[in-house]
């Protein structure tokens, strides 16, 4: 019998010093043998706290669902781009509902995807504008979803400016001109694993241009494990490989990483103090 691999040693965190893991998706099937534990393994590497995010309906019942049972997870409900058709008046209604709980410190993921195109680009800007709306009035941030459509995202959100409650561009993916512009929104910018991969110049000079005062970082689990697991299930835990990356970019240490992103998570989140 081959003998199991051994999971490659996490960066470590001094004490008294947290991460956030600001972007997963708990509520997902690839976790359904080993939740808890995935869960425990989080937080026994320093990751305290992790916003489990919505993507339709179901999945932002389920995303409150496990941030009411668990101290450190608060969550976003949200319709994501791929389900953009289901954003009527209804869902909107019931997202609105989810939003009173005071585990709800998002909307989102909500935006634009003309990647794969699930729903036409119409129906897309259509729901995203909603929610912006919708967000605004329920005083939430918004997490934003871009891929392959930068101007177009970028308008909706010029003409939704200002965001009172802030919000942050999820698994940035663009060059450091469209992060300027997004912090100049009074955005966060987020920085997934791909931080980690060969070949991502474009990424790393925002991790190094930006200001650490309006950088965040997230795993987007079970998406894009950084290095060394690329291609394996992602977890919260694995956070820490891209502030660790974030740390070697920047020149400065890890727990400096740490502290700052996850401060700003809390501010986003309207989390201090909890």
């Amino acid at each position: 019998m081959a003998k199991k691999k051994k999971r490659a040693p996490l960066p470590e965190l001094p004490s008294g010093v947290w991460l956030f893991d600001s972007h997963c998706h708990l509520d997902m099937e690839d976790y359904s043998t080993d939740r808890l534990a995935v869960i425990q393994r989080a937080a026994r590497a320093g990751v305290s706290k992790m916003m489990t995010i919505g993507i339709d309906l179901p999945s932002s019942r389920a995303a409150l669902r496990l941030a009411e049972s668990n101290p450190g997870i608060f969550c976003a409900v949200g319709i994501h781009p791929h389900s953009a058709a289901e954003a009527d008046d209804a869902a909107l209604t019931e997202i609105s509902r989810l939003a009173q709980s005071v585990k709800v410190r998002a909307v989102g993921e909500i935006g634009l995807d003309y990647a794969k195109m699930h729903c036409p680009a119409e129906e897309q800007i259509i729901a995203f504008r909603r929610q912006l709306e919708l967000a605004a009035e329920l005083k939430l941030p918004v997490i934003i979803h871009d891929r392959e459509a930068h101007e177009e995202t970028m308008a909706i959100l010029r003409q939704a400016a200002p965001f009172q409650q802030r919000g942050v561009m999820h698994c940035f993916s663009g060059d450091l001109t469209l992060a300027r512009e997004v912090v100049d929104l009074g955005l966060y910018v987020s920085l997934p694993g791909v931080l980690t991969f060969n070949k991502t110049e474009a990424l790393r000079e925002v991790a190094r241009e930006i200001p650490l005062e309006s950088l965040i970082v997230e795993t987007d689990a079970p998406f894009l494990t950084p290095a060394p697991y690329r291609g394996k299930r992602n977890e919260p835990a694995y956070a820490l490989y891209t502030a660790q990356c974030l740390s070697e970019i920047r020149g400065i240490t890890l727990a400096e990483v740490a502290a700052q992103t996850t401060l700003n998570c809390e501010r986003l989140f309207t989390l201090e103090g909890k």
